[in-house]
């Protein structure tokens, strides 16, 4: 299962023990799969995630060595060495500068060409950029739950429930 399903977490989390190249290769390493032309794979991830031309002659720094927004860009690349199906994302703009969640979000859209992308987030605004489709969960107090899902243009301009309408409204959260 962990090598159909990656996951970004909030928090960038680049091993702090390997370098950038180390980082992509590590799923692939620990799953000990066999795969021959590390080269190729590292460019390829890093490239997709948006990320290769800035660090492409410093592939021996450390993943720490890099700003928030490319060590988040490193973690996305690092999930996705081992070619998962599905990419979890949880909040993976957060406490991010504009530009570095502007190349986060431009990739999560080519991504979603490929391989199903599943984002939490809390800003309705970046929902709404790059999603096709929307659920919203409240919790009330207690354990949460869905009150609705929808296409996200639907959702956003003519939700079916009067919560989510106040939401995305701005009447709370």
């Amino acid at each position: 299962m962990r090598l159909k399903v990656g996951m970004v977490f909030q928090k960038p989390n680049p091993f702090p023990a390997m370098n950038i190249r180390e980082n992509v290769l590590s799923g692939i390493k620990l799953a000990h799969l066999k795969k021959a032309d590390h080269d190729s794979i590292v460019e390829s991830c890093l490239t997709r995630a948006g990320l290769w031309k800035e660090v492409k002659d410093r592939l021996n720094a450390t993943g720490g060595s890099l700003s928030g927004g490319q060590q988040q860009r490193l973690c996305i690349a690092r999930s996705l060495a081992v070619e998962p199906s599905v990419l979890l994302m949880d909040e993976p703009c957060s406490a991010l500068d504009p530009g570095s969640t502007l190349r986060i979000e431009e990739t999560i859209k080519e991504l979603a060409e490929k391989i199903a992308v599943i984002i939490v987030t809390h800003n309705m605004q970046q929902a709404a950029r790059v999603s096709d489709y929307c659920a919203f969960f409240l919790t009330d107090g207690g354990p949460g739950y869905l009150v609705e899902a929808d296409a996200t243009k639907k959702l956003f301009t003519n939700p079916s429930d009067t919560r989510t309408a106040d939401y995305v409204q701005g009447k709370f959260g």
